[in-house]
């Protein structure tokens, strides 16, 4: 096993892709460009947190952990757009939101301790 894959947050990025990659299927009314930044973002935030956590020195690790932790903003701001021109619920709004927030907070602490 992997050093990410034992990560609570690897886990909870790796669900919040699952739904992602769900939910921008049913999406066929959205203009294209905005669900590919959603997929894109999505999937380089769990990607930017195992490469960091395959780095070696500090400063390695917490450029990637920054850059994964941007990609988590890139969603919950693309989230906002999607919620707003009505292609998702409120309930899958609020639960990605909160996925994302958590997310956040997760990297942060992660970069704070290296």
């Amino acid at each position: 096993m992997f050093d990410f894959e034992k990560l609570d947050l690897y886990q909870e990025l790796k669900k919040l892709n699952f739904v992602v990659f769900k939910k921008v299927r049913a999406m066929t009314d959205l203009d294209s460009y905005i669900v590919e930044q959603w997929k894109r973002a999505s999937l380089n935030s769990v990607l930017n947190l195992a490469e960091g956590t395959g780095r070696m020195t500090p400063e390695d690790k917490k450029h990637f952990y920054t850059i994964a932790r941007g990609n988590v903003f890139e969603c919950a701001a693309l989230l906002e757009v999607i919620f707003a021109l009505g292609a998702l619920s409120k309930e899958d709004y609020e639960a990605l939101y909160d996925g994302y927030e958590k997310a956040s907070k997760m990297l942060l602490g992660m970069y704070r301790s290296q």
